[in-house]
């Protein structure tokens, strides 16, 4: 166990940030099955600028890799323009 004030302090800074971390990228997830599902084009393109201002951020915040968001932006764009 950490003996330090600061050891702690890092400790539960680390928890919460895992937590957030962990239910944006789970959100992000979601929100990509559900665009992957949609049939109809107006919807999808209604959707997809959310989801990939979600991919942009996970990467930009380095939980998911900037190339992971770059090669699921161009998937789900390919997806949404052969609807």
């Amino acid at each position: 166990m950490a003996n330090h004030k600061s050891a702690l302090k890092r400790i539960r800074s680390n928890e919460t940030k895992r937590l957030r971390n962990r239910y944006q990228h789970r959100t992000t997830r979601n929100a990509i099955k559900k665009l992957r599902e949609l049939t109809d084009k107006n919807e999808a393109e209604v959707l997809f600028p959310s989801v990939v201002s979600m991919l942009d951020k996970l990467a930009k915040k380095n939980v998911i890799h900037a190339n992971k968001a770059a090669n699921l932006k161009s998937g789900l764009a390919k997806h949404v323009a052969a609807l």
